[in-house]
């Protein structure tokens, strides 16, 4: 499965209903661009497994190859969603051998302390590199690719 189509939207949930059947959700984020609808689906993959409620602030990874209804608001199938702890961010990109982002937006620094996880909260023991992982991080340097030691990244396998 490639992740490279994802695009993630950071907002504050502020509504939950009932989807089209029973296994699904429809959660509506307030954004910066104005409101996003998403469906949570039976094999969404939300990580840490936390219960979702409004008010809670969470960035939904859709993937922008598929097909969405011409409608609005926006409505787009959550394939990830993540919840970010207190001013700390989080991105889904490619690291390539040096680490470094796709898109070199970020070059990560794995620091003794950070956490690395599969997205079933298995330890990941084997190289990061070339690999879709998700860093949660708080803090960047100004440099050029800005670089980070992540608290935490969910090595997507």
């Amino acid at each position: 499965m490639g992740y490279s189509d994802y695009v993630g939207v950071a907002g504050t949930i502020i509504n939950i209903s009932r989807g089209n059947n029973c296994c699904s959700q429809m959660m509506s984020l307030r954004t910066a661009e104005g409101i996003i609808n998403f469906t949570v689906e039976a094999d969404t993959q939300i990580m840490d497994n936390r219960q979702l409620r409004p008010g809670m602030q969470v960035i939904a990874f859709y993937d922008s190859s598929l097909p969405v209804p011409l409608i609005f608001p926006p409505q787009y199938r959550a394939q990830i969603i993540a919840v970010p702890g207190r001013n700390e961010q989080v991105m889904l990109n490619f690291f390539d051998r040096n680490l470094t982002a796709a898109d070199r937006s970020l070059q990560l620094n794995v620091g003794r302390n950070t956490v690395i996880r599969t997205v079933n909260g298995q330890a990941f023991t084997c190289s990061l590199q070339n690999r879709f992982l998700l860093v949660y991080y708080t803090a960047v340097t100004r440099s050029i690719p800005p670089q980070t030691t992540p608290d935490r990244v969910v090595v997507l396998c």
